[in-house]
């Protein structure tokens, strides 16, 4: 079927939604091709995209039609089949929600819903603590305002797997892209098929983050918070209360949630634009440091006030300071049976230093923080779930506790003021203390590169970057590649999942690792540098940098 067919038959589409029909008739000849050149991409990461009409964006329709491949292999794989589901602030995340639980619930699968909106960690609890088959989170992170997403949870409370992710997907290709009439939720719910989430399991949640206290100090702290309009108001909050000694000033322009993001305009507390009122209100309060939560409340940046402006921490350093916070206060540990820190392979090397200075065993996994929760299962199927102490990504991903198995900002926030309470205590800030991690270890500098590539015509230039970088190694004309060593995660045999991603270790003993987002139209570049001082550090990242951007630009 042609574009121009699809075209026609969605806007033939009964039961269409006026404000998708409108967009469909406005439609010019790009427009069209890129709405429907292809069916919006379901991966691990489950669906993401922007907003609108047609098979490759996020509407009623790519999601009923997700619901239902996800409810035949639910179908096909339990005997009594159960999903949780959640949302966030973004636009159309409820309507999403209640489509999907309406969607399934008229499949014959028992579904719990979250009366109002909650992160992403408290839906992977949520499916650990009701028991249920699956979950879904209708979210798309930090994107910016026009991206809506569509997260997969399998029983475990992980994202799902690869092999999970092709079967759903096997299943969603066999559904037709539309249909007369939307499933009704309300019947559902009367039903009693479709449950709200009860505030017992929520407050199992905050309980449960509550016993992940470290060393509890009660030298007060003075914070500046900003949930980025998302989810993190209610829980992050409600755990700096329970903390007791932290004095909170909110961002109010951004306290409440509202999925435009009018303030900012790309919520992700990794770049400074998104962290800018928070910095503006730590200047004017004199507050010790300020962080944020992005909108479904799995990420979280922090910066430190020094003087008159404020400092902000990149993901490597905070984990870091986290891992190295937790090695210091774990109590003592059987040499046979260490605890267990988790990182991706693009994040900093200076934890594998942290380890062994501690005896804490390293993992390294792939990118995803599903790999990380894969291992606390592993560990809980050896009977030896609390040897997990750590895991983190480089993108502002920590998670200290087992309950949850995904990235939790609300887990992190507890932590980060535990630690900056107990240094204050101590005369030091954060930023202290990562000097002297510094000092003991070495500066371990790290940047990343992305590289956009819209629509059909940018897949196409990713795919021949990423194969061109696969050529023999006596191809490149770069001569500081000469001598490089290369590892190739989809084709050669690494011990872990096989993956389009690309990791090559330079003569100077530099490493640059590239690979495609799961999630979005762009290459991600990882640049690795190790050095005695940050200045030096930085100068070989720049020269590295201009030898990426070569490789990698089309």
């Amino acid at each position: 079927m042609t574009n121009q067919e699809k075209w026609s038959a969605w806007c033939g589409c009964a039961a269409m939604p006026e404000e998708l029909l409108q967009e469909l008739r406005a439609m010019d000849a790009e427009q069209l091709n890129d709405s429907f050149y292809r069916d919006l991409a379901f991966g691990t990461g489950g669906l993401r995209g922007v907003l609108g009409a047609g098979t490759n964006r996020m509407n009623v329709f790519t999601v009923m039609k997700a619901t239902r491949g996800l409810g035949r292999y639910l179908l096909e794989s339990f005997d009594r089949p159960s999903c949780a589901i959640s949302c966030d602030s973004r636009i159309h995340s409820r309507d999403f929600a209640e489509l999907t639980a309406a969607t399934l619930a008229a499949m014959g699968i028992r579904v719990w819903l979250y009366p109002r909106l909650q992160p992403t960690p408290m839906l992977s609890y949520a499916v650990r603590h009701l028991g249920t088959s699956a979950g879904v989170m209708i979210t798309a992170s930090h994107n910016p305002a026009k991206f809506n997403g569509y997260k997969v949870y399998g029983s475990d409370g992980c994202q799902i797997t690869l092999e999970a992710a092709d079967r759903i997907l096997g299943f969603i290709r066999q559904e037709a892209d539309l249909a007369d009439a939307l499933p009704d939720f309300d019947r559902g719910l009367a039903e009693g098929i479709i449950s709200y989430i009860d505030e017992d399991t929520i407050e199992a949640y905050y309980q449960d983050i509550w016993k992940l206290r470290v060393h509890p100090c009660e030298t007060p702290l003075h914070v500046v918070y900003s949930p980025l309009n998302g989810t993190g108001n209610v829980p992050v909050r409600e755990m700096m209360r329970r903390m007791g000694n932290i004095q909170v000033d909110i961002v109010p322009e951004q306290e409440l949630p509202d999925g435009h993001f009018p303030t900012c305009p790309y919520p992700n507390p990794e770049i400074r634009e998104a962290m800018a009122l928070a910095i503006a209100r730590t200047l004017e309060t004199g507050a010790d440091f300020c962080f944020a939560t992005d909108p479904d409340c799995d990420r979280m940046g922090a910066g430190v006030r020094v003087g008159q402006d404020v400092q902000l921490i990149s993901g490597n350093d905070m984990g870091i300071l986290m891992l190295d916070y937790l090695c210091r206060h774990m109590p003592a540990q059987d040499p046979a049976l260490p605890r267990v820190a988790v990182k991706t392979i693009v994040s900093t090397e200076m934890a594998a230093a942290i380890c062994a200075k501690y005896g804490v065993e390293l993992r390294n996994v792939l990118t995803g923080f599903k790999f990380i929760g894969e291992q606390i299962g592993k560990l809980e199927a050896e009977g030896h779930a609390d040897r997990f102490l750590f895991g983190f990504e480089e993108s502002y991903g920590y998670l200290s506790g087992t309950d949850v198995r995904d990235k939790d900002a609300v887990n992190a926030a507890l932590l980060l003021c535990e630690m900056a309470a107990n240094l204050k205590a101590e005369g030091k800030t954060l930023l202290d203390r990562l000097s002297e991690l510094r000092q003991e270890f070495g500066f371990y500098a790290q940047r990343l590169l992305t590289f956009q590539y819209e629509g059909e015509n940018g897949a196409h230039q990713m795919a021949g970057i990423m194969e061109a970088l696969r050529r023999p190694m006596d191809r490149f004309e770069e001569e500081a590649l000469r001598g490089a060593a290369r590892i190739d995660y989809l084709r050669d045999d690494t011990g872990l999942p096989r993956s389009d991603v690309l990791s090559f270790a330079l003569p100077n003993g530099f490493r640059f690792i590239v690979r495609p987002s799961g999630t979005e139209p762009k290459l991600k570049a990882y640049l690795f540098a190790q050095a005695a001082s940050q200045e030096a550090a930085e100068k070989e990242l720049d020269g590295l940098e201009t030898l990426v951007s070569s490789l990698c630009r089309a």
